[in-house]
């Protein structure tokens, strides 16, 4: 497996909201932690269908949403990476978002077992 390709797919299919293409990605037992929540760890979802259907929040929520700016940083060995990334996108309100973040990623047999997100916090 070669986490640094999956890592660039990942963002090519994100960029194209492309869920299926994502999801094909992600291993059954996945899990999600995105960084809004009323936990520690922000929400968790476990499962492709809670992992897809949270994901999918995310292209309603912002129609353009476009990670850029990305880069990619791999331990092989502990069958890890990280993404980083710049969003950028508009809310259905008309807002305009600019934020950094970044993705940490666990694999296992060359399929997500985890993606825990965090970004900045813009005021």
């Amino acid at each position: 497996m070669d986490i640094r390709t999956t890592l660039k797919e990942l963002c090519a299919a994100f960029n194209a909201h492309d869920l299926d293409r994502i999801m094909a990605l992600f291993a059954d037992d996945c899990v999600l932690q995105m960084p809004r929540g009323n936990r520690p760890w922000g929400s968790r979802f476990e499962g492709k269908a809670d992992v897809r259907a949270a994901l999918a929040t995310r292209f309603e929520g912002l129609p353009d949403v476009h990670y850029g700016d990305e880069e990619h940083f791999v331990d092989e060995a502990a069958g890890t990476g990280m993404s980083k990334w710049l969003l950028t996108g508009t809310t259905r309100e008309g807002e305009s978002k600019k934020v950094r973040g970044c993705d940490f990623y666990k694999f296992r047999n060359g399929r997500v077992i985890s993606k825990d997100s965090y970004w900045k916090i813009v005021e």
